[in-house]
């Protein structure tokens, strides 16, 4: 950060009074790699602790066009025009090579964007999905303390994202489609047992009886699962984002999620292993920087594959080869 930027306690202010351009600027010293930047926004992040962990924290994932981002616009229209303040964060593990997608993100939705009490923020990958993860759930946190009641966190990457989306969110919704016959067995299992709400998007006009029979279909399919969340049933409701339809059951279920967590105990108890398993990511990236930051360390991996490859060696021996030249074949005795 420059001398003229914003100093921590003036970030703190403006995030306080719900300022949005505060607001960028606090997720921007957070997504900056300097250290001087990093020690600052955790700085004003730990200040601003007290005043988070109360919004309803959502995750959108889905196949590809499934609608995702016309549902988060009409739902997140739908919501405030009942009082809240909506937060959406994008999570693109492809925007490394995509070259960004806060302007695309702006014009998907448009109608959204332009709302006073609506915030929109990709998150930058860098290629690697857990630094994805760490930059959001800093963001999440941060719109929180600016007042943000609901944060919506969308999955724009396939695969491991679904499994970093669920680490951080209180209800993960599936956006699926109509047309469950091939549909149904292109669903990896993993992704169903996550999702606390599936959602068949689309059921408008002569889709309508395809979608209500794909709810079928998915309900029956659930059944062979393990429940998401222990007492919870997860519900598999039909809705029309274009057309506006089925909006408000899919937030009463969520809510509905939300209240049996907080009855539970286990939103406590959820947030609890999240963090946790937050903090040993972030151990495991820090010791491995740290590993790499150390003189002769990359070459000596280098070296190691090469070895390995041409048979020389055993992979168990290159390990050790690079443990010892990180000056840690002390602590493996």
């Amino acid at each position: 950060m420059g001398r003229t930027s914003p100093s921590v306690e003036e970030l703190k202010e403006g995030i306080a009074r719900g300022d949005r351009g505060a607001l960028s600027r606090a997720i921007t010293l957070a997504e900056s790699r300097r250290p001087d930047d990093q020690e600052h926004a955790q700085e004003l992040i730990a200040d601003l602790l007290p005043e988070t962990g109360e919004a309803i924290r959502v995750g959108i994932t889905g196949v590809p066009g499934a609608g995702k981002s016309t549902a988060i616009e009409a739902l997140g229209l739908e919501l405030i025009r009942h009082g809240h303040k909506v937060a959406v964060l994008t999570i693109d593990p492809t925007s490394a090579r995509t070259g960004g997608s806060i302007l695309g993100d702006k014009t998907r939705m448009h109608k959204l964007s332009v709302e006073e009490d609506v915030f929109i923020r990709p998150s930058p990958s860098g290629g690697v999905l857990g630094g994805v993860a760490r930059k959001t759930r800093e963001a999440m946190l941060l719109c929180e303390a600016a007042g943000f009641d609901v944060i919506i966190v969308e999955s724009v990457g396939v695969g491991q994202s679904e499994a970093e989306l669920a680490e951080m969110v209180d209800c993960l919704m599936l956006l699926l489609v109509p047309g469950a016959g091939d549909e149904l067995q292109g669903i990896k299992r993993g992704i169903m047992e996550l999702a606390d709400l599936i959602v068949v998007n689309k059921a408008d006009g002569d889709r309508v009886a395809l979608a209500k029979r794909a709810r079928g279909d998915y309900r029956h399919a659930l059944r062979m699962l393990p429940p998401s969340t222990p007492g919870w049933e997860t519900p598999v409701q039909i809705a029309s984002a274009a057309e506006g339809t089925g909006l408000k059951e899919i937030w009463e279920s969520v809510e509905a999620h939300r209240a049996l967590l907080e009855e539970s105990g286990l939103l406590h108890e959820r947030r609890r292993q999240q963090t946790e398993r937050w903090l040993d990511s972030m151990i495991e990236e820090a010791v491995l920087a740290a590993v790499h930051s150390r003189q002769g360390v990359d070459a000596t991996i280098k070296q190691a594959r090469i070895d390995v490859d041409a048979e020389k060696i055993t992979v168990p021996q290159a390990t050790r080869k690079v443990i010892e030249a990180a000056g840690l074949a002390g602590e493996q005795k």
